[in-house]
């Protein structure tokens, strides 16, 4: 499917479609934190995976136990349904 900008109507389901995600500067964030920097570091090898397949990647950061990810569809100056498909993708992954 390619990427559409979401709607007034999707940005406000956002809370409810994604709990587990923030609206922050126009972007998707969420923090994570994991036992220690091996298990954070698998977790974005996932994460980049699934990212590289769909041609979509994430903003992120790492330190030790912590990864901070933002999405957002650059190219089309806002959020996307890309974004929200990698968000529900990555959610999978913490369960």
């Amino acid at each position: 499917m390619p990427a559409q900008l979401l709607n007034p109507v999707d940005l406000a389901a956002l809370a409810t479609t994604l709990p587990n995600w923030q609206l922050v500067a126009g972007k998707l964030h969420r923090d994570l934190v994991f036992a220690d920097f091996v298990e954070a570091f698998a977790f974005m090898t996932k994460v980049a995976l699934i990212a590289e397949a769909m041609e979509h990647h994430p903003e992120w950061s790492n330190g030790w136990n912590r990864v901070s990810i933002d999405l957002v569809t650059h190219d089309m100056g806002g959020l996307s349904n890309l974004d929200v498909q990698l968000a529900q993708r990555i959610d999978g992954l913490t369960r």
